[in-house]
C-alpha cells in the first residue's frame, strides 16, 4: 500500500536502484533539504524494500550492506566487523558496520574519538521503522551533513548488529577495544528508537559524566527543539539517566561516558520509558512498527522527530569541543 507522506517529504531526489532508492548527496544539497528529509528516505529504504531485519538473516545483512554503500558513498571508508555467537544451540553471524571521520587537518589534530551507534537489526514483528531504522536514518543524514567539516575529534560511526539478541554487536565491538582506545574514547552517544514516543529524551551517565545529556538540552534549548531527559519520577532510574537495554550499556560498562537519544514517554505505564505512548501504548517490537501506521496515528510526528534528532546530532558532534 502506497505511504501517506506527511510535511511534503520529497522522495524525487532518490533514484530507484535495484529496487532500493539510493540517496543523491549532490541533489540534497541542491535543495537544501530540511534537516530530517535525508533520514527519512533512509528509514524508508530500510524498513518498505529491505523490510524486518532479524540478527543473522538475509535481511539483516542487506541492511548492513546498504548502510556500508552509504558510508561508501560518503568517503568515510567503511569496514565490517563480522562476530558470531550461539543462540539456542544456532551459530548466529552478524557484522558491525563501522565509518570513520577524520579530524585530522592543519587546523585540528587530536587522538581522541567519540563513537556515535546504533542497531540496524530489528525483530521479525512490523518492519522496524521505530526501532532501529530511525536511528540508521538519523546518524547517515549527520555523517552527510558533517562531511566536509572540520572536527575537533574523530568520529567513528558504528551500526551494530544483532541488539535485538542481547547487544551481541555492542558488546563485541567493546570486547575488541584496546584499553589505549578506550581511554581515548570521549563519549558513546547511542541512539535507539526516536519515531514513536510521546516525546524527546537524551540522557546520560551518572554525575559529572552526564556532560553529553547537558550539551544537548542546552543546544535544544537554543534551537527550541523540546528535548527532554527522564524527569526521574520512577527511583529506579534517576533524573537525567536510563536503564542498560541498549547499545550504550557496554560502553559504560567500559567507563566511557554515554549520551543516549530516545522518543518515548517517563510519565506513563510502569514509569520506566517502555510505554511509548498515551494513544497506544508500546509500538516497538509490535505490528505497528512501521512508516504508515506511525503517520496514520501520528500525523507529522515521524518528520517532525527524525528533523529535531538530526538537528541536535549534528550541532553536538560540533560543540563537544566546548566541553572537552
Amino acid at each position: 500500500m502506497r505511504l501517506k507522506l506527511i510535511g511534503n517529504i520529497a522522495m524525487a531526489s532518490a533514484l530507484l536502484i535495484g529496487g532500493v532508492f539510493t540517496v543523491s548527496n549532490e541533489k540534497v544539497n541542491a535543495e537544501k533539504t530540511t534537516a530530517g528529509t535525508v533520514a527519512y528516505q533512509h528509514v524508508y529504504n530500510l524498513t518498505e524494500s529491505i523490510g524486518p531485519r532479524v540478527a543473522g538473516s538475509a535481511n539483516e545483512s542487506k541492511a548492513g550492506d546498504y548502510i556500508y554503500r552509504e558510508l561508501d558513498k560518503l568517503g568515510y571508508q567503511p569496514t565490517k566487523q563480522s562476530f558470531s555467537y550461539t543462540r539456542n544451540r544456532v551459530t548466529v553471524n552478524s557484522a558491525n558496520i563501522i565509518g570513520t571521520k577524520l579530524s585530522h587537518s592543519n587546523k585540528y589534530k587530536s587522538d581522541k574519538q567519540i563513537i556515535v551507534g546504533a542497531h540496524y537489526d530489528s525483530v521479525s514483528v512490523g518492519k522496524g521503522a521505530d526501532d532501529n531504522a530511525s536511528s540508521v536514518g538519523v546518524i547517515l543524514e549527520t555523517a552527510n551533513a558533517l562531511q566536509k567539516k572540520e572536527l575537533h575529534y574523530d568520529i567513528k560511526f558504528v551500526f551494530f548488529g544483532a541488539e535485538e539478541q542481547g547487544l551481541r554487536g555492542s558488546n563485541y565491538y567493546v570486547s575488541q577495544m584496546t584499553q589505549e582506545e578506550k581511554n581515548n574514547t570521549i563519549a558513546m552517544i547511542n541512539l535507539d528508537s526516536l519515531l514513536a514516543g510521546d516525546n524527546i529524551y537524551v540522557y546520560g551517565s551518572p554525575g559529572e559524566d552526564g556532560w553529553i545529556r547537558d550539551l544537548a538540552l542546552n543546544i535544544a534549548n537554543q534551537k527550541k527543539i523540546p528535548l527532554q531527559t527522564n524527569p526521574g519520577i520512577n527511583p529506579d532510574y534517576p533524573e537525567g539517566t536510563t536503564g542498560d537495554w541498549s547499545d550504550h550499556a557496554p560502553f559504560q560498562k567500559a567507563g566511557i561516558p554515554i549520551g543516549y537519544l530516545e522518543a518515548t514517554n517517563w510519565e506513563i505505564g510502569d514509569l520506566d520509558g517502555y510505554t511509548q505512548t498515551v494513544k497506544h501504548g508500546g509500538i516497538w517490537h509490535t505490528k505497528n512498527d512501521n512508516l504508515e501506521f506511525l503517520e496514520e496515528q501520528f500525523p507529522g510526528r515521524v518528520q517532525e522527530h527524525l528533523h529535531d534528532f538530526t538537528v541536535v546530532l549534528t550541532d553536538l558532534l560540533q560543540d563537544i569541543k566546548k566541553v572537552k
